[in-house]
């Protein structure tokens, strides 16, 4: 009996342990997030259908758009990729890269159909060389023709 108490004793310091290097990670990236925001004008938007039956799995979405400022009056940069259809009427993933005048931030991850995505920053060049981070991606109106797009890049 003495020997599952002290084995459930351990294994409540490893856990309190490691809850307190989480906060202290999450508390520490605070103030070391550089906040980005752009407008992106989705334009030229080209679905590749690959079948007969319309959208589906494996169809191929293609694109190079403005971004434009956070006051949507003056361009800002462009972006370019693809996506594929994974879920019909769910969602895509997507990677695509995003020039700004002082370097680019490229991305990787889902875009749902309906509400907020969230994608992976996994790098970037000039001044966001080694970016890492997220982006969230959010329609700004019904018909997908404008999207927020607000990078959180971690700094060191």
């Amino acid at each position: 009996m003495r020997g599952k108490l002290g084995l459930l004793a351990a294994a409540g310091m490893v856990s309190a342990l490691a809850l307190v290097v989480s906060l202290v990670s999450v508390s520490a990236a605070g103030p070391n997030v550089t906040r980005v925001a752009v407008i992106e004008h989705a334009t030229t938007d080209t679905v590749v259908d690959l079948t007969t039956n319309g959208d589906s799995t494996g169809d191929l979405l293609t694109f190079h758009n403005e971004l434009f400022d956070t006051g949507n009056d003056d361009v800002a940069g462009t972006d370019q990729g693809e996506c594929v259809r994974i879920e019909v009427g769910v969602s895509w993933e997507c990677r695509w890269i995003n020039f700004l005048e002082d370097g680019s931030i490229t991305v990787e991850g889902p875009f749902f159909d309906d509400g907020p995505s969230a994608l992976a920053i996994t790098g970037g060049t000039g001044a966001y060389r080694g970016a890492r981070g997220s982006m969230r991606l959010v329609a700004r109106d019904e018909g997908g023709t404008e999207y927020d797009f607000v990078f959180r890049i971690l700094t060191a």
